[in-house]
């Protein structure tokens, strides 16, 4: 499922800006279709304009009900009356989605504990490190998540320790009730402070099985980011 909302706070209309030849929607959604791992691919949205422009190039996609606070919530409404046993949240503004890396997340259910699972890539350019638009995430030695943080995590006082510094990339799979069970609970603490939704999981007592993968091209947060994917196209 690919959650779309039409009004981003920081790029206004961002999935629907052009990337090359098509909007950045059509490509995530274009691009999660080809990764040929899915029963079923749909955006999500709230908005009549992002719906037409799946619908009218073949794609499948349905309307929320209400209002959301986050991409979670949107799919959850859409999921809860669906037969299924694992749903991935495919990030609207991701147009560079690949099969390995979902491949790869999607493993990860072979582990009967594991209830969601997300994605990390090393980070290693010091601007980005300390860019808050890029989440940071630090993991126990079972590549299970500790925390999110737009801060510097962890942060360097002893500048001679080895340390691996990895971007939260936003894409989710999901067992269903964990998904379900995400949406009845409050808005947390850290969730609130940060503005990084996977929190809600880490206040509830549910970690995040991570897994590290190879580049995931660019996500469209801002107009800057648009340009550079441009080029990356």
């Amino acid at each position: 499922m690919i959650p779309a909302r039409y009004a981003a706070t920081r790029f206004p209309a961002k999935l629907m800006q052009i990337l090359g030849n098509k909007t950045v929607i059509r490509h995530t959604y274009e691009a999660t279709i080809a990764t040929g791992l899915f029963d079923e691919v749909i955006v999500v949205t709230d908005s009549d304009i992002i719906y037409d422009e799946i619908a009218s190039h073949g794609g499948k996609a349905v309307m929320s009900k209400k209002e959301h606070e986050s991409g979670s919530d949107r799919i959850a409404e859409a999921a809860k009356e669906m037969n299924v046993d694992i749903i991935v949240n495919v990030q609207g503004d991701t147009p560079f989605v690949k099969r390995a890396p979902l491949e790869k997340l999607l493993h990860q259910f072979d582990d009967p504990s594991v209830q969601v699972a997300s994605m990390m890539q090393v980070l290693t350019n010091p601007s980005e490190i300390d860019d808050p638009n890029f989440v940071k995430v630090a993991v126990d030695k079972n590549m299970n998540s500790l925390f999110f943080s737009r801060s510097v995590i962890p942060y360097p006082r002893d500048k001679k320790a080895p340390v691996t510094y990895y971007e939260h990339i936003g894409v989710y799979a999901f067992r269903k009730k964990a998904l379900i069970d995400f949406t009845q609970w409050p808005v947390t603490p850290l969730e609130a402070a940060e503005k990084v939704e996977c929190l809600r999981y880490l206040e509830n007592g549910i970690p995040l099985r991570m897994v590290v993968v190879d580049y995931m091209g660019i996500e469209i947060d801002t107009p800057e980011d648009l340009q550079r994917a441009s080029k990356l196209l």
